[in-house]
């Protein structure tokens, strides 16, 4: 084989493989800060959130900004998201495995 179909061959290989969107969507603003505290590797002392419905993690931003939930700290961070951030990085984790 010429090593201009090697080329090809190694070009439509690549692009054949799937890429999930959850591998390739770029975390958005914030959702860094969160992995500090919630590993997203192992469930430990607080809660993983990679994999988390999105709507739950959005109801428990709310109740910690509220003051529903109380918290040590949590209630002060999720003051500092706006409800679109919020929104954003809920999703976010949702999808990463």
């Amino acid at each position: 084989m010429n090593t201009t179909r090697l080329v090809i061959l190694a070009a439509l290989g690549i692009a054949a493989i799937p890429i999930s969107p959850a591998a390739s969507a770029e975390a958005p603003p914030g959702a860094a800060s969160c992995s500090g505290c919630h590993d997203a590797g192992t469930e430990g002392p607080l809660p993983r959130l990679t994999g988390r419905n999105a709507a739950e993690l959005v109801a428990q931003m709310q109740a910690f900004r509220s003051g529903q939930l109380q918290a040590t700290v949590m209630d002060k961070i999720a003051k500092g998201f706006s409800e679109t951030e919020v929104q954003a990085i809920a999703a976010w984790y949702a999808e990463q495995q």
